[in-house]
C-alpha cells in the first residue's frame, strides 16, 4: 500500500519564499529524512517534480517496486511531492520513480536533494543523517578575522584524489584531513580550497559536472568523514574553502536533466540549455524554483559543512548569453543584450544570502572578464562577490615569464599592466589547475632556459606574486615545482621534493608564506592604491621592477625589486622613502632555495642620494632571475 503523509513539508512561507526564488534552506524540505524511533522509524521524502503524473521512492527496503512507497503531490500547487516510507534505513540505496504527465515517460532519478550517494559508477541517493559532533569552536569564532579583506591569505589549491594516494589507492577524507593539515602548515598557506567534492559521476570531470549538488563524493568515504577533514583543518587553524559550481550540470539520465519528463531545472531552448563547450546542461536562472535550489546549494555547504567560503566557478559563461556561441546560437535579453540578466539576479540573491547567514565566510568569483563590479555589494550595482580571481593577472603573467629573457624588455608591460585596474576589485592572484591541464604544461616547464634558470624564473616569479596586491592562490604540485603536467590519475611527483632544485623552490614557498602572513605591509591593504607605490615601472632595457608595499598599522613598508634576466645587476640606485637600514627578508636566489646566493649580505644602508623623486635611496645588487623583499627596520 502507498505510505503517504497527510501534511507536506512545507508551510505557506516556504512556498512564497520558493516561488520568489530567495528560499535558502531547501534541504531542510527536500530530500530524505530520518524519522527516530520515537517516531516510528522510517524515512520522510519530498521531492520537486511539478510535472509528474506520480512520483514514488524506490529502494533497497522494498525491492525497487514502484508500488511500494508512492507519494502524494502537495494541495498549495508547489510541484512538491511527499510521503513516509516507513521501511527505509540508514545506508539503504534509493532513487525517485517519477512517471511524467508528458509522453508517459517514466525515469528513475536520483535525489536532487540527497545528502549522499552511491559511490560511483553506480548512480543512486543513500539514507543517511548529517549528525556529527563538532570540535571546531575556537575556529568558527574566530574566523570572521581570517577571511578578513586585510587578512592574509594564501591558499592551496587541492584535487582530493591526486594530492596523495596509497599504493595506487584513493585515500579517504579522514586519511587526507591528518596528511592535508600538517602538509599545509608546514607550508605556511591559510586556506585550502578544495575542487569540487560535489557528487560527479566522471571523475575525469574533476569534480565539474555535478549530479549532487548537496552531497560529498563517496569516493573518498561517508559525509561525516567529510565534515572530520573540514573540522580536522580548522582544529589546525586551516581556513576550507569549496570550488561550487552552478554555471551548468552533465545530462546523465539519473541526474537533473529532464527530471520529469520536462526540462525543468534547465532551459528547453538548447541556444539558452545546452553548453557547446562542455556538451552540458545549463540551469534555467529565470525558474525561481531552481534559483532557491542552487542558493540552498550553496548555503548547504556553508551551513551543514562548516565551509569558510565558496569559489563559485566559470561565472563568465553564466553572464553572457553569447558565451562560446557564434552569431545565431544565443537568444538576446528583453532588452536585445547579451548579458543574462536572470544569471545577475541569481548571482546577487546568493551573495546576499550568504553574506546574510554566514558574514563571516567568503565568496570568490572565478571570472574571466572585465564585468564591472564582480566583488562590490549588490546595493552598489555589484555582483556581491567577496573577491574575484584575477585572470588578466594570471595570463600575463605566465606570458610574460614564458618570454626568453633577452626578449622580455619588449613585454615588460605585462608585469606592469596589472597595476592599472589592480584595485576595481577585491583580486586573489590565482596560479590555478587550469594553468598546468590539456597541454600547457607545467608552471616549470612553461620557463624558458636551462634547468638552472627554470627554477630561478618559478622562484622570480612566486617572490613578484606574493609581493604583488592581492590574495593568493597556488595549486598543488606548483609549490615544489613538479615537472609532469597535472593529471587526476595518479598522485603528485613527490619523490622530486628529495632534489635540491626542487625542494629548495619548496622551502621558498614555505618562506613567502610565513612573511607574508607576518609582514603587515603584503597583506593588510591589497584593495586600494594606498598599499602600493611604484619606485621603478619603466625600466624595460633591464627588465627591473620595483615597488613599495606599504601597511595600514604603520608598520614599516617594503621595497620589493623582481630582476627579471639572468644578468646580476650591481649598484642599482633605487630610490625609498625612509633612511635607515633595509633588511632582505626574501631574496629567491638565496642558496637554501636553490639560487646563486648573489645578493646583499642581509640588507643596506640607504643614503641622502635623491632617486626615483625621494630624498633616500639604496644600492642594491640584484641577482640573477630574482625578487627581493627588503624591510624597513630603521637602527
Amino acid at each position: 500500500m502507498p505510505t503517504t503523509t497527510n501534511h507536506p513539508p512545507q508551510g505557506e512561507q516556504d512556498v512564497y519564499l520558493i516561488r520568489e526564488g530567495t528560499h535558502a534552506r531547501l534541504y531542510d524540505l527536500l530530500g530524505c529524512h530520518l524519522d527516530n524511533e520515537e517516531e516510528g522509524g522510517g524515512a520522510r521524502f519530498a521531492v520537486w517534480a511539478p510535472n509528474a503524473a506520480s512520483v514514488s521512492v524506490v529502494g533497497d527496503w522494498n525491492g525497487w517496486s514502484g508500488d511500494a512507497d508512492a507519494l502524494a503531490p502537495s494541495p498549495d500547487g508547489s510541484g512538491i511531492w511527499h510521503g513516509h516510507a516507513p521501511g527505509a534505513a540508514a545506508g539503504q540505496a534509493y532513487k525517485y520513480r517519477i512517471r511524467s504527465h508528458h509522453g508517459n515517460y517514466t525515469v528513475d532519478k536520483a535525489d536532487p536533494v540527497a545528502f549522499c550517494a552511491e559511490p560511483p559508477p553506480a548512480t543512486a541517493s543513500r539514507v543517511c543523517d548529517l549528525t556529527y559532533t563538532w570540535g571546531d569552536e575556537d575556529w568558527m569564532a574566530t574566523r570572521g578575522q581570517r577571511n578578513a579583506l586585510d587578512a592574509p591569505q594564501s591558499i592551496y589549491e587541492v584535487h582530493l584524489g591526486s594530492w596523495q594516494r596509497q599504493d595506487g589507492q584513493f585515500l579517504g577524507y579522514r586519511e587526507l584531513a591528518h596528511r592535508l593539515a600538517a602538509y599545509v602548515n608546514q607550508m605556511g598557506f591559510t586556506h585550502v580550497e578544495l575542487m569540487p567534492v560535489t557528487e560527479h559521476p566522471f571523475y575525469g570531470s574533476w569534480g565539474y559536472q555535478t549530479t549532487g549538488y548537496f552531497a560529498p563524493t563517496a569516493r573518498f568515504g561517508s559525509p561525516q568523514d567529510f565534515m572530520y577533514l573540514v573540522d580536522h583543518l580548522h582544529q589546525q587553524g586551516i581556513g576550507v574553502l569549496l570550488d561550487w559550481v552552478p554555471s551548468h550540470f552533465p545530462t546523465d539520465e539519473h541526474g537533473l536533466g529532464y527530471f520529469d519528463g520536462t526540462h525543468l531545472y534547465e532551459h528547453a531552448d538548447p541556444r539558452q540549455g545546452f553548453h557547446p563547450e562542455w556538451n552540458s546542461s545549463i540551469f534555467n536562472y529565470g525558474r525561481p524554483e531552481v534559483r532557491s535550489f542552487l542558493v540552498s546549494s550553496g548555503l548547504f555547504w556553508l551551513d551543514r559543512y562548516h565551509l569558510d567560503g565558496l569559489r563559485v566557478d566559470a561565472v563568465a559563461s553564466m553572464l553572457y548569453l553569447d558565451y562560446a556561441r557564434n552569431h545565431g546560437e544565443w537568444v538576446p535579453n528583453r532588452h536585445g543584450g547579451r548579458e543574462n540578466l536572470e544569471a545577475i539576479d541569481f548571482l546577487q540573491t546568493l551573495n546576499r544570502a550568504v553574506y546574510r547567514a554566514h558574514p563571516d565566510t567568503v565568496t570568490i568569483a572565478e571570472e574571466s572578464t572585465a564585468w564591472p563590479r564582480v566583488s562590490r555589494p549588490t546595493d552598489m550595482d555589484g555582483l556581491g562577490f567577496g573577491e574575484k580571481w584575477n585572470m588578466g593577472w594570471m595570463h600575463d603573467a605566465l606570458a610574460y615569464m614564458k618570454e626568453e629573457p633577452v626578449h622580455r624588455k619588449y613585454h615588460h608591460h605585462k608585469l606592469t599592466f596589472s597595476l592599472v585596474y589592480a584595485f576595481h576589485e577585491n583580486f586573489v592572484l590565482p596560479l590555478s589547475h587550469d594553468e598546468v591541464v590539456h597541454g600547457k604544461g607545467s608552471l616549470l616547464n612553461k620557463m624558458p632556459g636551462d634547468t638552472w634558470q627554470q627554477f630561478a624564473n618559478l622562484r622570480a616569479l612566486y617572490g613578484f606574486m606574493w609581493a604583488h596586491p592581492g590574495k593568493k592562490l597556488l595549486f598543488m604540485g606548483g609549490e615544489f615545482g613538479q615537472r609532469r603536467e597535472w593529471t587526476h590519475d595518479g598522485e603528485l611527483e613527490w619523490w622530486v621534493c628529495e632534489q635540491e632544485a626542487h625542494g629548495g623552490l619548496q622551502r621558498l614557498v614555505a618562506q613567502l608564506n610565513r612573511v607574508y602572513r607576518g609582514t603587515p605591509a603584503l597583506h593588510q591593504v591589497d584593495f586600494s592604491s594606498a598599499g602600493f607605490e611604484w619606485v621603478a615601472a619603466d625600466d624595460a632595457d633591464t627588465s627591473v621592477f620595483a615597488f613599495l608595499r606599504k601597511a595600514s598599522d604603520g608598520s614599516p613598508p617594503l621595497l620589493v625589486v623582481s630582476n627579471m634576466t639572468p644578468v646580476p645587476r650591481t649598484n642599482y640606485l633605487l630610490g625609498v622613502p625612509l633612511g635607515g637600514h633595509w633588511q632582505e627578508v626574501i631574496n629567491t636566489d638565496a642558496t637554501e632555495f636553490g639560487g646563486s646566493g648573489w645578493g646583499n649580505f642581509g640588507g643596506v644602508d640607504a643614503a641622502p642620494v635623491r632617486s626615483h623623486g625621494r630624498r633616500q635611496s639604496v644600492s642594491l645588487t640584484l641577482p640573477p632571475l630574482s625578487t627581493l623583499i627588503l624591510e624597513h627596520a630603521a637602527r
